[in-house]
């Protein structure tokens, strides 16, 4: 279309394109925004788009700022979404990935495997995972105010509390994701240097690696769901445990550390949604036991939270 053309569309065709425009600037953030809510890339692109059609229907040059009424906007759209599926009773744990052997090969993310991978990257599985036991309200709240900074009287309208009781919403969210141990700070890293080693082998399928940091005598717990069938749910001694990493070692490229029941652990969640918990017993600068929970009710009873400092 050329310069004489475009000149005789008719005015509110070119508004409406010119809007379109502004919209496609702020695309990427609100992605970002609804995946941190929503922990789910096609539900986010879901709310996306049902912003942009409800940003379509109304006279663009009354929208003073475009970016807060498009978050705003957004955020709504996200909050009915939590508090749909949670009126559903969906339960993310165990429910949205399909149950696979420890080590089966990654699940393919639909639609755009490569753009969820970054997005995942980008937040977190530990805290992804966590994001998922937060109650819709306290979840937005903590995504708007901790994640990008939107203040709390901003956020208080979304979920329809005063400004206080946002922060308070907020302030529990945090602590759920924080946790509570009582491992001193100096052993928390220790700890953890220790599981990031044993993740690092596994994902490289270094064995001498894994047998530098596995214990002698250390013992593999298992649910059997977390098992090809016929597999040992025990197994003992640090060249067999090894062995049978190295096998399973794709699966701890959906894994990352994290604090378990107050003590550093593993999450496998592949796109974010937890599949599996590693609870590890170290010893020394050795893993002394470590066991795979698969099952879904123990999966329900654990304490996860996100593990601070750089991760490997």
């Amino acid at each position: 279309m050329d310069e004489r053309e475009r000149r005789q569309r008719h005015p509110q065709e070119q508004a409406q394109d010119e809007l379109a425009r502004r919209f496609e600037a702020h695309r990427t953030h609100l992605r970002a925004v609804a995946y941190r809510m929503l922990g789910s890339l096609a539900e986010a692109d879901d709310a996306v788009q049902e912003t942009w059609l409800r940003l379509s229907r109304v006279d663009g040059a009354e929208v003073e700022n475009l970016a807060a009424w498009l978050r705003t906007v957004l955020s709504r759209i996200c909050l009915d979404m939590l508090r749909s599926r949670t009126s559903r009773r969906e339960d993310p744990v165990g429910q949205r990935v399909p149950d696979r052997p420890w080590g089966a090969g990654d699940e393919r993310a639909a639609g755009d495997p490569e753009g969820e991978a970054v997005l995942v990257d980008s937040v977190g599985r530990a805290m992804l995972v966590v994001l998922d036991t937060l109650a819709p309200a306290e979840r937005v709240a903590f995504v708007l105010h901790d994640m990008f900074a939107v203040p709390f009287d901003r956020i208080a309208p979304l979920v329809g509390r005063s400004p206080v009781t946002t922060k308070k919403l907020a302030s529990r969210a945090r602590q759920r994701v924080r946790g509570i141990t009582d491992v001193p700070g100096a052993e928390l890293d220790r700890h953890r240097a220790v599981v990031d080693a044993f993740l690092a082998a596994s994902r490289g399928g270094d064995l001498d690696g894994l047998l530098a940091v596995l214990a002698p005598d250390v013992v593999r717990r298992a649910d059997p769901q977390a098992l090809p069938g016929g597999a040992a749910t025990e197994v003992r001694g640090a060249r067999e445990v090894a062995r049978e990493t190295v096998y399973f070692g794709r699966r701890s490229r959906s894994a990352e550390t994290a604090l378990v029941n107050g003590a550093v652990g593993v999450v496998v969640a592949p796109h974010g949604r937890l599949l599996y918990a590693l609870t590890c017993t170290v010893e020394g600068d050795r893993i002394a036991a470590f066991e795979v929970i698969a099952d879904p009710e123990r999966l329900r009873g654990l304490d996860i939270a996100v593990l601070g400092g750089p991760a490997t």
